[in-house]
């Protein structure tokens, strides 16, 4: 049977709770080594090309997300992936995306500013809307960590919003 869905506070904290985790010296983390330890992972390098061993020190603020979902028996509901594009996508063609930052929503931002989900190049998760044009993010692989964020919405291409349950 599936385990229920979890909520968005639930998938909040479990984001939370990583705070702090920082690469070890070959730019390397759990997440990584996670990501390389999943079927996803082939099935991203035959799409992307390159091979598994190459997540071990690349850029993983999405195989943090992707490990959440995991965690919360959720893939299915937050998506699995390497590439931010890619995800952002898999949001759009689901029909789970949009431009307001929900708690527990998956954010994706575009550092030059375009606004195109192929500009995509970090994504995180919302805590809170803080008004004034910023939110509240938990992040994976910012300044080398996971780290919570205040971050202005002017880089967010938008928002992927996994099916959470209701509270």
């Amino acid at each position: 049977a599936r385990p229920s869905r979890p909520t968005a506070e639930e998938a909040i904290r479990l984001a939370r709770s990583q705070v702090g985790i920082e690469e070890d010296g070959g730019g390397e983390t759990k997440f990584q080594e996670w990501y390389m330890s999943t079927s996803r992972a082939g099935e991203t390098v035959a799409r992307d090309g390159g091979s598994i061993g190459q997540y071990g020190d690349a850029s993983w603020c999405d195989m943090f997300i992707s490990w959440i979902g995991d965690r919360l028996g959720f893939s299915d509901g937050m998506g699995k992936d390497a590439w931010t594009v890619a995800h952002a996508r898999w949001f759009q063609d689901t029909g789970r995306w949009g431009d307001e930052p929900r708690p527990g929503a998956i954010v994706f931002y575009d550092w030059d500013g375009g606004g195109a989900v192929g500009g995509i190049n970090h994504v995180g998760m919302v805590i809170k809307k803080l008004g004034d044009g910023r939110i509240q993010t938990v992040e994976g692989n910012t300044g080398d960590a996971v780290m919570v964020k205040s971050r202005s919405t002017d880089k967010v291409v938008g928002y992927g919003y996994p099916d959470y349950a209701a509270r």
